[in-house]
């Protein structure tokens, strides 16, 4: 069951794929069908830019079963340009301190392995600081 559920979520995991409202325009993410904020159908695809500002974060040590090896690390709440609030893993941080309200940008990374027991490798979007330049 892990793979296709993996399969169905790429889109998303990838490309940060939620929803618009055509009704209220609200951005949704991740996708849900029904807006939460006005209760209609949102089923219209919306890809995020990917670009948002820490909103708040937290250095995990004791890491949960599949994530060990990468503890420890660092998970913010992501609040994008569009709007929504997601959570992620913060990658590329090299000795950088990590600030509320610092501009970070999506980027594909390895989120984990099941250590070759199906040879299942997942990937998905984490956040790294914007590197220099306008967005």
């Amino acid at each position: 069951m892990e793979i296709p559920r993996h399969w169905r979520l790429k889109q998303q995991r990838y490309a940060l794929v939620g929803e618009v409202c055509p009704h209220c325009e609200n951005k949704i993410f991740p996708p849900r069908d029904v807006c939460p904020h006005c209760g209609n159908d949102a089923r219209t695809t919306f890809t995020f830019s990917g670009h948002g500002k820490i909103f708040s974060f937290t250095t995990v040590s004791d890491a949960p079963a599949g994530f060990e090896h990468n503890a420890p690390y660092t998970v913010a709440l992501v609040q994008l340009d569009e709007g929504p609030v997601v959570t992620a893993q913060l990658t590329d941080l090299d000795g950088q301190d990590v600030k509320i309200g610092m501009p970070v940008e999506m980027v594909t990374r390895k989120i984990r392995d099941d250590g070759n027991q199906r040879g299942i490798i997942v990937y998905g979007y984490k956040f790294r600081p914007v590197l220099a330049g306008p967005r």
